[in-house]
């Protein structure tokens, strides 16, 4: 006979207490802790067993023992998911995507679903019909795929019946947060159930090299709902980010035990599903007839990929007394910071002027490299003097006003040449072991913030 026992979770973060608890000493929340009845499983009932029947005894081996294999990766026909999942889907891997909802999960899984040809493919719903998933299915793709399967279950148990019948090559799960398991008394959604229903998952990937995408439902903070340790048993978190109200939108990488975790994917949404959008530099700048002041274009790389963004700053008076610092897409610190360089370093009296900041194109840079493109538009704004369009900025400032050398230039380069600039900005010391001869592009090599201000306004 199983075992029942009580427990206390602590929402927040999932941290387990015999007795509740009023602050949490993993978090530090307060009042997070809620009882729940937990349903220990017998040893002989195994939740998830191979189809052989047999269990796996793990023994100790020899680091030089172990044999070290390239794994072959699936290719998914989406080359933006290929990209931020590194060259493709890894056997036994399990993948968890978050984001907003309404904000395109399940049509980016269903796209994966239809796409993968010659895989069957078993898509799992616990909040929508067969008859709703077929209407989406209709409308992004109109022809009917033979390998895509569609259960709409919650029960785990009920779940691995349908797995090992089916013997699937890719699973999809829509979402983690409605599933449930019959070894723990309480409702779907909460801690222990989502940790429960995330390691029989885990388990069944592993044994059966099957790749696994769990689909997370997100806090209104905006991380992933359920325990922290969610996050830390699966092997990749992409996060789908973007506004309802614009057609775009990003997939980042947050964790990847298989590639980099800095790479994103940039998706259209349409009336027929999700578009790639293979060139994101000519989405993220703006076209314009004329030219205007504070807007300037800045070289970033988001994990290998080069983009050109266009960074747009507005300074004015303080109506009330109390400048206000603002940053959309960029950190605040950090743009504080530049801003005491520029008073500091230059004599520009910006302490008593508001500044406003702003990343087009909705996405968030973290690349240091386009500090001089941010201090550019900031001073063209101060003194309403516009900056052409065809010149480029790829540099890092320091606080006592040096610009420093950035990784991967001539990536940057490439990308700002291939898209008509006709001027760059760089670091002069990013020049050592350079080959300046091979770009068209007009290289403007600078030390000290004096001689960007001096180059661009005399």
């Amino acid at each position: 006979m199983a075992k029942i026992k009580s427990a206390y979770f602590c929402q927040s973060c999932g941290y387990e207490s015999a007795k509740w608890l009023g602050k949490c000493p993993s978090c530090q929340q307060w009042n997070t802790f809620v009882e729940e009845v937990v349903e220990k499983p017998s040893a002989a009932s195994a939740i998830w067993k191979t189809t052989t029947g047999q269990q796996r005894v793990a023994k100790p081996s020899k680091l030089e023992d172990i044999t070290s294999a390239t794994e072959e990766r699936l290719l998914t026909g989406d080359a933006e998911l290929d990209r931020v999942l590194g060259g493709g889907l890894v056997p036994g891997s399990v993948t968890l995507i978050g984001g907003e909802p309404g904000i395109g999960k399940s049509t980016l899984m269903l796209q994966l679903a239809l796409n993968i040809n010659q895989k069957r493919v078993l898509y799992v719903s616990g909040e929508e019909s067969e008859q709703q998933i077929k209407m989406r299915a209709e409308r992004i793709n109109k022809t009917p795929k033979a390998n895509c399967f569609i259960l709409t279950e919650t029960s785990t148990q009920n779940i691995f019946k349908q797995l090992e019948q089916l013997q699937p090559e890719i699973l999809v799960v829509d979402s983690i947060q409605t599933l449930h398991s019959a070894h723990i008394e309480s409702t779907p959604g909460s801690v222990s159930q989502v940790r429960e229903c995330t390691a029989e998952l885990l388990r069944f990937a592993k044994e059966t090299a099957t790749p696994v995408f769990l689909i997370g439902h997100i806090t209104k903070d905006g991380a992933i709902a359920g325990p922290k340790i969610l996050e830390h048993m699966v092997d990749t978190v992409l996060q789908f980010e973007g506004d309802r109200h614009h057609i775009y939108r990003i997939l980042r990488a947050i964790k990847n035990r298989f590639g980099a975790a800095a790479e994103l994917g940039i998706y259209a949404m349409h009336g027929n599903g999700l578009r790639e959008v293979s060139n994101p530099s000519e989405v993220l700048l703006s076209q314009r007839d004329e030219e205007l002041s504070g807007i300037t274009i800045g070289a970033t790389i988001e994990g290998a990929r080069p983009m050109v963004i266009e960074t747009q700053a507005l300074v004015s008076a303080s109506a009330y007394g109390t400048p206000q610092r603002s940053a959309t897409g960029f950190d605040t610190k950090r743009m504080n910071m530049l801003l005491a360089v520029l008073e500091k370093r230059c004599g520009f009296r910006l302490s008593a002027k508001d500044v406003f900041l702003n990343i087009a194109g909705g996405i968030k840079v973290e690349d240091p490299a386009i500090d001089l493109s941010i201090i550019a538009a900031i001073i063209s704004s101060h003194e309403d003097i516009p900056i052409s369009s065809k010149i480029c900025f790829a540099a890092e400032v320091g606080l006592s006003g040096e610009i420093r050398a950035v990784n991967r230039i001539a990536q940057r380069i490439s990308e700002a040449e291939k898209l008509g600039f006709e001027k760059i900005f760089i670091s002069s010391y990013n020049l050592k072991g350079f080959n300046q001869e091979k770009f068209k592009i007009e290289l403007v090599t600078v030390s000290k913030i004096e001689e960007v201000f001096a180059a661009l306004f005399g």
